[in-house]
């Protein structure tokens, strides 16, 4: 029972994990963007499309390779959407955002249907999604914590990594910090402002549309009863529990995903009982913001810029 629920919590938690990544990058570049939710929700439909596409060969790497990037064009391509708005057009970041989540609960939701309606399910398709990417594993705790997750399941982890190293240790990851933090002086130093907002909004958002279809051709083996918008909002609260570090969100995704599931494993509770308690992961976040708030050091605080908008001729 101990290794089953840290197996479900790690595949849960990954779901966090793909859509925090995203949005830390997007964050970084001083955007707040409350429309991952909707961008998971269009890179579930890519995903699941282009794992359809490839299904028929029978080729695992060939269904993971187009679903992973399937949902990263479609979760793009919202991410571009939410750039031109908020960068070109200087729309109201939170209006946005907020937009961009209905439009993509929304589409999902037609799509969803209509994919019921004629009898289409992503059953055969997620096999190639759920199987372990070591092959066939033993059954002892270690074998079933560790190797028996799909191929996906590594991959956001080796993102987060890379993410993490990419912020804190190269000069494109420190330049998209300084814009972060102050675009005018960044401006002023010979940054290109608009061009990383545009990139940071459009590969975080990518990466973000990867977790909505994992979380359909995974978690939830190709099933469209499922919804995903409110894995969207704990993947944003994960960025403030992680503070806005994306090697910490590798963790805190775990914890999240093991408050998430906690409740179908507790017997003897009605079932409100257990959609309540899946409110933990909020109240945590809660009691970070608290605790952080106290201390006020810098490495704890989002960027300074987070949501201002920045106009150039102002300067």
């Amino acid at each position: 029972m101990f290794a089953t629920i840290i197996t479900q919590a790690i595949r849960f938690g990954v779901v966090f994990l793909y859509g925090s990544t995203g949005e830390i990058i997007i964050e970084k570049s001083g955007h707040l963007n409350l429309g991952i939710p909707g961008i998971m929700c269009i890179g579930a439909v890519g995903g699941c499309l282009g794992a359809n596409m490839a299904v028929a060969s029978g080729s695992k790497f060939l269904v993971i390779f187009m679903g992973v990037l399937f949902a990263m064009i479609f979760g793009g391509l919202a991410g571009g959407l939410y750039g031109l708005f908020t960068i070109t057009l200087r729309c109201n970041q939170n209006v946005t955002g907020l937009t961009l989540t209905t439009f993509g609960a929304g589409v999902l939701g037609f799509w969803g249907s209509k994919m019921g309606r004629l009898g289409t399910t992503f059953y055969r398709a997620s096999k190639f999604f759920t199987a372990p990417m070591f092959g066939q594993v033993g059954t002892d705790g270690f074998s079933t914590i560790f190797l028996s997750h799909g191929t996906l399941v590594y991959l956001g982890i080796v993102i987060a990594i890379v993410v993490a190293i990419i912020l804190k240790k190269t000069r494109t990851g420190l330049s998209l910090t300084a814009i972060g933090e102050n675009p005018a002086v960044a401006d002023a130093s010979g940054i290109n402002v608009n061009k990383y907002k545009y990139v940071a909004c459009i590969l975080g958002a990518a990466i973000s549309g990867i977790g909505g279809a994992f979380y359909l051709l995974d978690c939830t083996r190709g099933s469209l009863e499922y919804v995903i918008e409110a894995l969207g909002w704990l993947s944003v609260s994960l960025v403030i529990f992680s503070l806005w570090k994306p090697n910490i969100s590798i963790f805190g995704s775990f914890i999240f995903g093991l408050l998430y599931i906690m409740p179908n494993y507790i017997t003897g509770i009605s079932f409100a009982t257990k959609e309540l308690l899946k409110i933990m992961p909020y109240l945590v976040t809660a009691l970070v913001l608290i605790v952080i708030s106290f201390f006020r050091k810098r490495e704890t605080q989002p960027p300074s810029s987070l949501g201002l908008p920045y106009f150039r001729e102002d300067r």
